[in-house]
């Protein structure tokens, strides 16, 4: 399944910012739109640019199964993004990454297609599928995932890794006192993840990693985790490298008076603060300031709210539009462009890939609070 989404407005800048109370982008250039009539008639419509004078982008999603609303949603944003830009030298074409043959069958659909640059997959496993068929036809994947290990190698991945944002609310926690650490972490690749994080950030920080415990994700075996962390001493700071949903069943059997660190999965939890013992957390992820402006938006045209991930289509079609000043109609995408020391604003907040292939991102840090949350450690402005 395919389907095309084309610009519709003037080109502008990459930057966002507030304008109108919608998403807008900075230094607006209007094109014309095409040659005026006669006094009598009416002026004729723009002239659609032809494919030959398009560089064509692919964005693979899931449109079918499971994790379709989320795909669509990405897709839905990567629209807007390119309406917002009004970049006319691009067109973008969906494929579904769940359809007969998965994502390598729809990799190798949207490079016969002449597509040369690939947005996605979300998925790690289909990133996997689909990595090695792009590598072969020498087109960059900019994906959705969050996995580091498909990262590298024409693969660039804009997903919220557990790395960074471990690594800045330990940072934050050690500047305020926290010495000795502990975590609980799921069984599963992203808990591997989470711990290895949590251990290399506490002894970058200069703190002390004092016992690491694993769960597999029911409330027994959850609460059973959190009892014998306690009783394997005192720690100034445990981290719960899972959801909010299973840092609230955490939480209460982590001894009192011990601060609770989550990971940036936390973000997406409005209900944090109904669980007392999650009250005065600390997490990091993204601002959520622009992408709060990107929903209403979002909003107004689908009629209704994105789901987070969103903005990761929003912010991967930004990219695509700021290369397209160096990246010549029908020639392959400037995968140069992509790795630039001063990053790049979006939705999420300003990031950056290193040459490993993974987004490197300025987060804030947030404490939970009974009504929600607040931001006690604001984002840096540049790199």
């Amino acid at each position: 399944m395919a389907f095309s989404l084309d610009g519709r407005q003037a080109r502008r800048a990459f930057l966002l910012v507030l304008a109108g109370g919608a998403l807008t982008l900075a230094g607006c250039q209007t094109r014309p739109g095409g040659p005026v009539g006669p006094e009598t008639g009416p002026t004729p419509p723009p002239v659609k640019p032809s494919e030959t004078q398009r560089n064509m982008v692919a964005v693979i999603v899931p449109l079918t199964g499971g994790d379709a609303a989320v795909g669509q949603s990405i897709a839905n944003a990567a629209n807007l993004a390119l309406l917002d830009t009004g970049e006319k030298s691009i067109r973008i074409t969906v494929y579904d990454s769940a359809g007969p043959g998965g994502a390598a069958a729809a990799a190798s659909r949207a490079i016969g297609e002449g597509n040369k640059l690939i947005l996605g997959p979300l998925l790690a496993d289909d990133v996997r599928a689909a990595a090695p068929v792009a590598r072969a036809a020498g087109v960059p994947v900019i994906a959705f995932s969050n996995d580091e290990g498909v990262a590298g190698n024409g693969v660039y991945i804009m997903g919220f890794t557990p790395d960074q944002s471990i690594g800045r609310v330990v940072t934050y926690a050690r500047g305020r006192g926290a010495s000795r650490f502990a975590a609980l972490v799921p069984t599963g690749l992203y808990g591997q993840r989470a711990a290895q994080s949590m251990i290399g950030a506490v002894r970058k920080a200069g703190g002390t990693m004092g016992a690491v415990e694993t769960f597999n994700r029911t409330p027994a075996a959850v609460t059973a985790a959190a009892r014998r962390l306690s009783a394997k001493g005192n720690f100034d700071a445990v981290l719960v490298g899972d959801s909010g949903r299973i840092a609230a069943v955490a939480a209460p059997g982590i001894k009192t008076g011990t601060r609770v660190l989550g990971t940036e999965l936390w973000a997406s939890d409005n209900a944090l603060g109904k669980t007392a013992a999650l009250r005065g957390a600390w997490y990091a992820a993204p601002t959520d300031v622009q992408f709060d402006k990107l929903t209403a938006r979002y909003r107004a045209r689908y009629g209704r709210a994105p789901f987070r991930l969103a903005s990761l289509g929003y912010d991967a079609v930004l990219l695509a539009v700021r290369s397209a000043r160096s990246w010549p109609t029908g020639k392959a995408f400037p995968a140069k462009s992509l790795v630039d020391p001063d990053g790049f604003a979006g939705v999420d907040g300003s990031f950056r890939f290193g040459r490993d292939g993974i987004a490197d991102r300025l987060l804030e840090v947030r404490q939970v609070t009974a009504t929600g949350e607040t931001t006690v450690s604001p984002a840096a402005n540049r790199f």
